[in-house]
């Protein structure tokens, strides 16, 4: 036999607990989670500055060593002059303004890898005026090559690829730099365990900030077939078609140059086709003999990404400013069966 208990009649709340209830909870300090964009510039920023102060001091850089101050002087300028001639155009505040001093080095982190790439992958013999019109092609191009991509507007070419592939395009007695230019006063021992540490550095970089892993394995695994491709149709000797592969400033590129996180895409099959298409247009540039053709191939690319993103824009406008019925006329009729 069981026993019904009375039910409990709970006492009205007091005034206290009531003018309590309705003060809201005063949330505690919640640490602001760091921006991986800002982890992956700031990052990149310290591997170009630390590989340069290494390669003037004992790599045996052959550019006068106050070159790269140059290049940083006229990047930091190009960079702030355009930004205020940008904001007083559009009427807003400049981005660097207001933000301190950490506000203006995040913002000058673009144009310190810019310049420093500029400056480290070309070789000008004794004229620095080349590099300058590299690093301005490359900071100037962003506030006017630009396209709507994921709903605003973004520049699409790769800041540092195509300034160098400019100045390398409108004066050819402009080079690249020579491959020894990377390991010409070390010893065979240590020159073996440059690219492995550059490796390294770039692989946990691109894996936890970047995350544009499948966009190098799509780019290193094109860059194989193309060289099987070649090797097979061209009878282009397949050592010969690998052996960039072993050098540093391939290394450099694919670490440093191809995954640039404004410029490349950022769902994974996306990557892989941009890396893997960056690959096919090499080999397509190799068959016609086109010399720098890992910078020219990556211009290609992102000049055809950034086509493609105008026709897909045009295309939704138009698809917009239709009518209703032909809309509807090409929406597919609900079978019965």
């Amino acid at each position: 036999m069981t026993t019904v208990q009375p039910a409990r009649t709970e006492a009205p709340p007091t005034a206290l607990e009531q003018s309590a209830s309705t003060v809201p909870a005063i949330p505690g300090p919640v640490a602001a989670k760091p921006d991986p964009r800002y982890l992956a510039l700031r990052n990149f920023a310290i591997s170009m500055s630390i590989f340069n102060i290494l390669g003037y001091t004992v790599l045996g850089f052959e550019q006068p060593w106050t070159w790269p101050l140059f290049a940083l002087a006229v990047g930091y300028s190009a960079e702030i002059v355009i930004e205020l001639i940008t904001a007083r155009a559009h009427r807003r505040v400049p981005e660097f303004l207001g933000k301190g001093a950490r506000g203006m080095f995040t913002f000058l982190l673009p144009a310190h890898i810019t310049a420093l790439a500029a400056n480290m992958l070309l070789y000008a013999n004794d004229r620095f005026w080349p590099i300058a019109f590299a690093v301005l092609v490359g900071i100037g191009q962003k506030s006017l090559l630009r396209a709507p991509i994921n709903g605003r507007m973004r520049h699409f070419m790769n800041p540092s690829n195509l300034g160098i592939s400019a100045a390398l395009l409108l004066f050819p007695w402009v080079n690249v730099a020579p491959p020894y230019h990377f390991t010409e006063n070390v010893p065979d021992a240590i020159s073996i365990m440059i690219p492995v540490v550059i490796i390294t550095a770039g692989t946990v970089l691109n894996t936890m900030l970047t995350k544009k892993v499948l966009l190098i394995v799509g780019w290193l695994g094109g860059f194989v077939i193309q060289a099987l491709l070649r090797a097979w149709v061209w009878d282009v000797a397949l050592w010969a078609a690998l052996i960039p592969m072993t050098g540093v400033a391939f290394v450099l590129f694919t670490n440093y140059m191809i995954t640039d996180p404004g410029t490349t895409p950022s769902r994974p099959r996306n990557q892989f086709m941009f890396g893997a298409g960056v690959a096919m247009v090499y080999g397509l540039l190799m068959v016609f003999n086109v010399v720098y053709t890992l910078f020219f191939a990556v211009t290609i690319v992102c000049l055809i990404r950034g086509i493609s993103w105008w026709i897909i824009s045009a295309t939704r406008r138009g698809e917009r400013d239709l009518p209703r019925a032909v809309v509807q006329e090409r929406e597919p009729v609900p079978s019965t069966i």
